[in-house]
């Protein structure tokens, strides 16, 4: 209870006269502070984000909405509500300008993850199945299908002879990251698969494929994601980018999960959270960097 009275207090009152004495002693606002004191990535992204939600000026809390093409009109506007003179601080607007691209680009981004997540798989779409017959030669190029429903899907995970059926969680999202991780990392993720068709440690290789969908789904729509993001992507992280943090957690889980050596499958639900766990408390690090290190081939 103490907490939250003390946090109404320094929110409504203490903040802004604290604000209102470091700039008369150091003669810059909050945001010139915050990107000349910080190299670019979480850290400063993330204080010029909470100092823009925080404001009690229209324009500056107004700012964490703005379109991109109408980011320079913005920074201009603060610019003139801070007095912020561009010959006496020369960087200040590139640098909130990055913030700006950062901070907005991730809202977008998870607009764009959701539209993919709501788009359900249809087999009537000439481009849904190509992407779906894609998945199986990336996977299994000496192996041919001998229709397009069959038990071989089983062999790369799925749990039925038609995958359509275990698309409907995460809708097409879960099929482009397949995609993307077995088409950019394809060494990479035909290793998974051989690890996931082990007759002990074995997993149903799509299946939780899909599952890492929507941990990083809900990752992305909680917020956890944006240190990530920050520290990545120096502008406006994009859907490409969603699809690269994808392959970083299908690889790395495999990896956990062959070191854990679990005794049985049905002990995934428990594994899964001991590696979720385990991404949270690296999304703790304000330097995280959730990135793959073996080589894309684009």
């Amino acid at each position: 209870m103490l907490g939250y009275i003390w946090q109404y207090v320094y929110t409504s009152f203490l903040r802004y006269w604290l604000k209102w004495l470091i700039r008369q002693a150091t003669g810059k606002c909050e945001l010139q502070r915050i990107c000349s004191g910080y190299k670019p990535g979480a850290t400063r992204t993330t204080k010029a984000e909470y100092s823009l939600r925080s404001s009690k000026n229209k324009v500056l809390r107004g700012a964490l909405e703005t379109n991109k093409d109408k980011l320079e009109q913005c920074l201009d506007q603060i610019m003139k509500e801070k007095s912020v003179k561009p010959q006496k601080d020369p960087l200040f607007k590139e640098s909130l300008h990055i913030c700006l691209l950062q901070i907005t680009g991730y809202s977008s981004l998870y607009i764009s993850v959701e539209d993919l997540r709501k788009e359900v798989f249809n087999s009537d779409n000439q481009e849904h199945e190509a992407m779906l017959l894609k998945l199986w030669d990336l996977l299994m190029p000496a192996d041919k299908l001998e229709s397009r429903i069959t038990k071989q899907w089983g062999d790369i995970g799925f749990q039925g002879d038609d995958p359509k059926t275990d698309f409907r969680g995460m809708g097409l999202l879960g099929l482009i990251n397949l995609v993307f991780f077995s088409e950019n990392y394809t060494e990479e993720a035909r290793q998974v698969l051989s690890h996931a068709n082990h007759p002990k440690l074995g997993y149903s290789y799509a299946i939780v494929g899909i599952n890492l969908t929507e941990m990083a789904y809900s990752l992305l729509k909680s917020g956890a994601l944006k240190p990530h993001f920050y520290n990545t992507v120096l502008g406006t992280p994009e859907l490409r980018h969603f699809h690269q943090l994808y392959c970083y957690l299908a690889y790395e889980f495999d990896k956990f999960w062959v070191a854990e050596e679990p005794e049985s499958i049905m002990q995934f639900n428990q594994y899964r959270e001991k590696f979720h766990d385990i991404i949270k408390m690296h999304l703790q690090d304000p330097e995280v960097s959730l990135t793959l290190t073996v080589r894309s081939k684009n």
